[in-house]
């Protein structure tokens, strides 16, 4: 999904383009499922004639300041993407527009016109983006939430050091939280943990000082190199494990050592065993369990980091629906194929001592029960013995018809 550099690439492209024009018409995509909590007319009548100010970013998300409130807040999800007409932005490489789409693309959720003609298009082809209008997006979730940005608002590091040193979790799982640092997604934890040579599953409070020391100045420098290409990763240097962490594995190299790919911190993550060691605790808790591969698609390809965000728990994966149907197929029935009947519930001992948790009403119900079964029984007993002897009686009565020569009338 796009990360803090992409991000930061649209916020700089809105800022070079379109500060202090005014929004002359607007179009927001009828779809309440990316723009939240506001209708489509509501929201272009709130923007038109507003003249944007100023453009910020913290994490993951971006929001336009007008004149006046409220403001046009957009958090990237999946395949986010800002386009501006006639302006090269980066784009995601699964952000929906093409050059040759048509303007604005079928997945515009925003859409507006300056007065000088610039136009720009916010699109979200898998529909996991969030578009919202806030008189204040940061006194709100999900930007209240969010920790010190990493490249805005970078911890010092002794900062840095301190904090690790009290967190337990692994420390992808920790870049990964936008709760401790915003920004990092997962193709930025899996580049600073190679060149650290940090492994994924790594306790963070069992790194050292120089472990911790030498993540800080990755963290920085990926993040910063990032953003001054215009996170552009065709210009991504080439020692970066990035160029080759969506390979097939066992076909996925970084200056010729071997990528593998495991689970960590819930997503797809790939790192070079060679250089990326455990060691102490970590070490000895991964060598007690079973390694875990990361999922794959079909042909082997590994299973792209990026599905894994936000996605991930509004899908259910295929071990998930395999496990579903399997229960649903067992349940209610045995193993011949009949359906099972409802087990006979018994009052235990326990119940007879302090009369079950319904205060004996149990037992009084299944006496009920009891009689209720035998008067019914009864009754169905009786009308069994008076139609055996109707039936009786009307054959003897046939009988003696015959003997006397008439034919026997039929029963009504």
């Amino acid at each position: 999904m796009p990360e803090l550099p992409e991000v930061e690439a649209a916020r700089r492209a809105v800022e070079e383009n379109c500060l202090g024009k005014k929004i002359k018409r607007a179009i927001i995509a009828d779809d309440s499922k990316v723009i939240e909590g506001v209708s489509s007319s509501e929201f272009e009548s709130a923007v038109v004639g507003k003249t944007i100010v100023s453009a910020h970013r913290k994490g993951k998300n971006l929001w336009l300041q007008l004149d006046s409130p409220p403001f046009p807040s957009f958090q990237f999800g999946m395949a986010g993407a800002i386009y501006i007409k006639g302006v090269a932005v980066t784009k995601y490489k699964r952000s929906a527009a093409k050059d040759n789409d048509e303007w604005p693309s079928k997945y515009s959720k925003f859409f507006v016109e300056l007065d000088d003609g610039v136009e720009l298009s916010f699109t979200d082809k898998r529909r996991f983006a969030r578009v919202r209008l806030l008189k204040d997006p940061t006194a709100v979730p999900p930007i209240s939430e969010l920790g010190p940005d990493a490249l805005f608002e970078p911890m010092t590091v002794d900062e840095f050091t301190e904090s690790l040193s009290k967190k337990k979790i692994a420390i992808k799982a920790l870049l990964l939280d936008q709760s401790y640092i915003s920004g990092i997604g997962n193709w930025i934890a899996d580049e600073v943990l190679y060149q650290a040579r940090i492994h994924p599953l790594q306790a963070s409070s069992s790194l050292s000082k120089e472990n911790c020391a030498t993540l800080h100045k990755c963290i920085k420098e990926v993040i910063e190199t990032s953003v001054e290409v215009g996170a552009d990763s065709s210009q991504f240097p080439s020692n970066w494990i990035f160029h080759s962490r969506e390979k097939k594995p066992g076909k996925a190299f970084v200056d010729g050592k071997k990528i593998d790919f495991i689970n960590a911190g819930g997503r797809t993550s790939a790192y070079v065993p060679e250089l990326q060691k455990l060691s102490g605790t970590s070490a000895s808790k991964a060598a007690g369990k079973p390694r875990k591969q990361a999922s794959k698609r079909k042909g082997g390809k590994a299973k792209d980091s990026d599905e894994d965000e936000e996605g991930a728990g509004d899908e259910p994966t295929s071990e998930e629906e395999e496990t579903t149907k399997i229960a649903k197929s067992r349940k209610g029935v045995d193993p011949k194929g009949r359906s099972k009947k409802p087990p006979v519930k018994r009052k235990n001992k326990e119940s007879d001592d302090d009369g079950g948790d319904d205060g004996g009403k149990s037992d009084v119900s299944s006496e009920s029960d009891d009689e209720d079964l035998k008067e019914k029984a009864g009754k169905v007993k009786t009308r069994t013995s008076n139609k055996q002897a109707k039936t009786a009686k009307t054959s003897s009565g046939q009988a003696a018809s015959s003997q006397n020569g008439k034919k026997p009338k039929r029963a009504k």
